[in-house]
């Protein structure tokens, strides 16, 4: 199986080749993709490395505290960092040092093997579903403990996982550890092949997120709010294309906002796209719709900011900025896209809004809704309008729906310290199986 699975894998990666060289979001870090060790990696020889594989900028920021408490609690081992993502890669390398970052190789045994010889780790941990096969099983070929953390399975991939269960067990099987969000994802976890007695439920690691930077820019914006007398702020954060609908939540945001100008004509929509190279993209859109336009990138101090839509053309600054909003709205949730994270904004205490598609968050949006700390608004225009015009005119709504999302955050605390515990479990376990293993191999 894992002979065909690689062949197959290997020949994708050479037949892609030629595109991932011509895209710049995929030539970055390429060469550590297909299996360079970078050399400002420096392992820890003799100590108990720890690997932890999280994806893109949401997992970055659901490990951050895990990887504090962790080296607190293990001062002795040394924790890396791998990433698939390019705006993760440069998330992850702010927050841990780029000494202790990577990209995240192909699954290939040439390429995941360098990584294992040099990092040598004691301990491997993936976030949410990186069910990566050659990589588990070299893991622990290697001696290496295997977690899979804040463990999810979404509504959207359990029938395939379901449907090549035969083909996952043996997988799985090379996880010592699954710690799920939910008892729902760890019963699901189950019935795609994982062994039940592995699997325990921790809670989601997203709720433990520490609150974002005092930013110079949440300061700067501030002033130029207030400068142009805007009252009111909508930040629309993750905002995205939907390929299947071939239509922009953009389009919608930016229409529902001529009708809130009609209301308020100072009021400020702050948009922020999930991904980077969709930037300069929205910002035509602004344009072509004839509303003024400031880019963050090419805001100055002096600004003076009203009636008009400021793109977010930068990575890590989204969730520090909630704390602007008069009103939050999180995308991917007008088309199918699954939705994105909702915990930011409640984070910051302020309102929120999202349409019907979120099953890729289906368990927090679920809390939130059970709390009335969340409102759902279907995918068009006018309602998108009415929903936006009504909370700005009632100030008392407002403060309610904020004041419910914090205290829902709040009430969801503590998969950190419960995943860290188990986590220190494992790696303990690990260290007795290795000198049991190495006590027998050098017993007469």
């Amino acid at each position: 199986m894992y002979l065909v699975y690689s062949i197959f894998l290997g020949l994708a990666v050479l037949v892609s080749l030629p595109w991932l060289l011509a895209q710049r979001k995929h030539r970055a870090g390429l060469a550590e993709r297909l299996g360079r060790f970078p050399e400002r990696i420096k392992g820890n020889p003799g100590k108990p490395n720890i690997w932890i594989h999280a994806v893109s900028v949401g997992e970055v920021f659901a490990v951050t505290s895990l990887v504090e408490g962790l080296k607190q609690r293990l001062p002795a081992s040394r924790v890396f960092v791998s990433t698939t993502t390019r705006t993760g890669q440069a998330v992850a390398r702010q927050r841990f040092g780029a000494r202790n970052v990577f990209y995240f190789p192909f699954d290939l045994p040439a390429c995941v093997m360098p990584y294992l010889r040099h990092l040598r780790p004691a301990l491997l941990v993936t976030a949410e579903t990186e069910f990566w096969p050659n990589l588990l099983r070299l893991a622990k070929r290697a001696g290496a403990g295997v977690a899979v953390i804040n463990g999810r399975i979404s509504n959207r991939s359990l029938p395939g996982y379901s449907r090549w269960r035969r083909l996952l067990r043996p997988v799985l099987a090379n996880v010592d550890l699954f710690l799920a969000q939910t008892a729902e994802d760890a019963r699901r976890l189950a019935v795609i092949g994982a062994a039940p007695e592995k699997i325990q439920v921790t809670g989601n690691l997203k709720f433990d997120v520490a609150p974002p930077a005092d930013l110079a820019i949440v300061h700067d914006l501030r002033n130029a709010f207030a400068r142009g007398g805007a009252a009111s702020v909508l930040v629309c954060g993750s905002t995205v294309y939907s390929p299947a609908r071939k239509h922009p939540e953009e389009e919608l945001l930016l229409q529902a906002f001529l009708q809130v100008l009609k209301h308020d004509s100072s009021a400020v929509l702050v948009i922020a796209p999930r991904k980077p190279e969709r930037f300069n993209r929205v910002a035509r859109a602004v344009e072509a719709m004839g509303l003024p336009l400031w880019r963050r990138s090419l805001l100055t101090y002096h600004e003076a900011i009203a009636g008009g839509v400021v793109v977010l053309d930068t990575v890590g600054e989204l969730a520090a900025l909630y704390r602007l909003a008069t009103v939050a709205f999180v995308g991917g949730s007008l088309v199918p896209a699954g939705g994105h994270n909702i915990l930011e904004p409640a984070q910051a205490g302020v309102p929120i809004l999202v349409g019907p598609h979120t099953a890729n968050f289906r368990d927090i949006v679920r809390i939130f809704r059970q709390a009335e700390a969340v409102v759902v608004v279907p995918p068009n225009i006018d309602a998108l309008a009415k929903a936006f015009i009504e909370l700005l005119a009632d100030e008392e709504k407002r403060t309610l729906l904020g004041d419910r999302a914090r205290e829902v955050f709040e009430s969801q605390a503590g998969a950190t310290s419960r995943t860290a515990d188990a986590l220190e479990r494992l790696l303990q376990a690990s260290k007795r199986g290795r000198e049991v293993e190495q006590l027998e191999r050098t017993t007469p």
